[in-house]
């Protein structure tokens, strides 16, 4: 390939990605200004529920849309086994920004523990209120929602590493997780998650330009069953996500630069 057909081709694929991101944006705006009003009119039971399938349902386009742009393609079929499961905690590796947005796209029981700074930002935090997820950065306080939430037969998702994975293929599981599995007597259930791209991995820019289409996948790993020790369950799930991983490639943000370095020298 020539090298004026290599930069156009990178050229259209800066333009995909400006106009995906950009897209989010505004479905995230447009899904704000139905959010603030139906967290005030609704009652409870009924914002969460519609609060929860409006961003199943938002989500699910919206990586239609990236599969349309050809910037990823997209196998989470795996997590619709959980759909009409019992309530449990769902706790997949976190190898990009995507994750979250991926799991509640397929799932519309599910009460995501997530950052403080989304939950109070205008662009998702009346959505992610509507929806009664939990913010992350109150132990207790988060601890016994998620505890609520399980006892009221949702899904939790919590992602056990608290951040994406700096040194694949697991970084150190926090404990939060052996707390509300062990309080709420619930399986933990492990999510792998598989990807060829360090596409918004950890120090991976917004508007960075991955190799198009990034491939990304979901299977059920092992269903950790209770009862729990809260101390030791944390250990028991790193060492399970690295049996699961042992196998599995997730390539580094220092990887993909030498690759696409490589492979643009060689154009």
């Amino acid at each position: 390939m020539s090298r004026l057909a290599t930069a156009l081709r990178h050229m259209a694929e800066h333009v995909k990605l400006w106009l995906g991101l950009a897209s989010l944006a505004i479905g995230c705006m447009l899904w704000t200004l139905v959010a603030m009003p139906a967290e005030w009119v609704l009652p409870t039971p009924l914002a969460r529920r519609f609060g929860r399938g409006g961003i199943m349902l938002g989500f699910r386009l919206y990586l239609w849309w990236l599969e349309v742009l050809g910037i990823a393609r997209f196998d989470l079929r795996a997590l619709d086994a959980l759909r009409e499961g019992p309530p449990l905690i769902i706790a997949p590796n976190h190898p990009t920004r995507l994750d979250a947005l991926m799991v509640l796209s397929r799932l519309p029981r599910v009460v995501c523990v997530t950052k403080a700074s989304l939950i109070d930002s205008f662009l998702m935090g009346a959505g992610a209120r509507l929806a009664g997820y939990i913010r992350n950065d109150w132990f207790l306080g988060t601890s016994a929602l998620s505890i609520e939430a399980l006892g009221q037969g949702q899904h939790v998702l919590i992602f056990p590493e608290g951040t994406r994975t700096e040194q694949p293929p697991i970084d150190t599981v926090r404990g939060s997780v052996g707390v509300v599995a062990c309080r709420a007597g619930v399986p933990v259930q492990t999510v792998i998650i598989e990807t060829d791209s360090a596409f918004l991995g950890k120090g991976w820019g917004w508007l960075r330009r991955p190799d198009m289409p990034v491939h990304i996948s979901f299977r059920l790993g092992e269903r950790i069953e209770g009862p729990h020790d809260s101390r030791e369950l944390p250990k028991r799930l790193e060492a399970s996500f690295r049996r699961q991983l042992a196998d599995v490639h997730l390539p580094t943000v220092f990887e993909e630069s030498a690759t696409q370095s490589r492979r643009n020298s060689g154009s």
